[in-house]
């Protein structure tokens, strides 16, 4: 058999360092989505909320928040691109981010995205910090849902393609904002785009008279801390499954909670992967 990641994905993606995965959620989870994102922001819940002063809003952990979230955990299509792509099943999620960018009046003045301070950056910012832009491995792939309409003025997520090959960061030009190559990819309403923690992007400009909103949710090596607050609601829950459980932190225990051997707690995927195929997952 052979590996049950699309072979065409992984290709644009190791070529790329950025893939976007078609009709990859239906219409109605994508409106649930959107209308759970909207209720959220409507609060003056503190609990995970991400404000900065460029006037971005949202919450960190979003899937403990409301259960509209949830069908975006264990999402098939996206699983087996980011176990192809990661080449384990040793995985769980680091970070469920909604994030909410108001569209840039007329004539407004930036704070971000403007020659001084371009917004261009890579994920995992410690990591090259403490280990070398340069030495950091394929540690995570991040996954970017839409939940507003795509349009040229919308702001989505901006990529240089072929980033994650370079060992310094990008060169934006003097006076300007973005690189050189740099693209907004053709995304559609109920597509998502992977990319990976070496791969350069940036917010684009939103003008487009509405908020944008985006769910990011990254997924990563399970010997890597979780970004998110715990959530003991969540875990506590007994109506999740095998995978979803694994997904949100478990760790290697016996059911008595007793220690168990490493990568124990990464059974669920690896049966889940042996029921699609028995080609191990693809190494990068």
């Amino acid at each position: 058999m052979t590996s049950p990641a699309d072979p065409d994905v992984l290709a644009a993606f190791e070529r790329d360092s950025f893939v976007v995965l078609r009709d990859a959620i239906t219409p109605d989870v994508r409106v649930a989505a959107r209308d759970a994102a909207e209720r959220l922001l409507a609060t003056d819940t503190t609990t995970g909320r991400d404000r900065s002063a460029d006037g971005k809003d949202g919450f960190r952990g979003v899937i403990a928040l409301d259960d509209a979230f949830l069908p975006l955990l264990a999402n098939e299509q996206v699983l087996r691109a980011v176990i192809a792509l990661l080449a384990s099943t040793n995985l769980h999620l680091l970070s469920s981010n909604l994030i909410a960018m108001p569209s840039l009046p007329q004539g407004a003045r930036r704070t971000i995205r403007v020659p001084e301070r371009h917004g261009w950056h890579r994920d995992m910012a410690a990591a090259n910090r403490d280990l070398g832009t340069d030495r950091v491995p394929r540690l995570a792939i991040k996954c970017a849902y839409f939940l507003t309409d795509p349009a040229p003025d919308a702001g989505f997520t901006m990529v240089k393609p072929a980033s994650h090959h370079e060992s310094g960061p990008v060169t934006v030009p003097a006076g300007a904002i973005d690189p050189p190559g740099a693209i907004t990819p053709d995304i559609g309403t109920c597509d998502v785009m992977l990319f990976e923690n070496r791969t350069w992007h940036a917010g684009g400009l939103n003008s487009s008279g509405h908020t944008r909103l985006a769910v990011m949710m990254q997924y990563g090596y399970r010997w890597l801390a979780q970004l998110d607050d715990p959530a003991p609601g969540l875990r506590a829950r007994s109506d999740l499954t095998a995978v979803e459980e694994q997904l949100i932190g478990g760790r290697d225990r016996h059911a008595d909670g007793s220690i168990a051997p490493e990568t124990t707690g990464a059974e669920p995927l690896r049966r889940w992967w042996q029921h699609l195929s028995t080609t191990p997952p693809r190494s990068p």
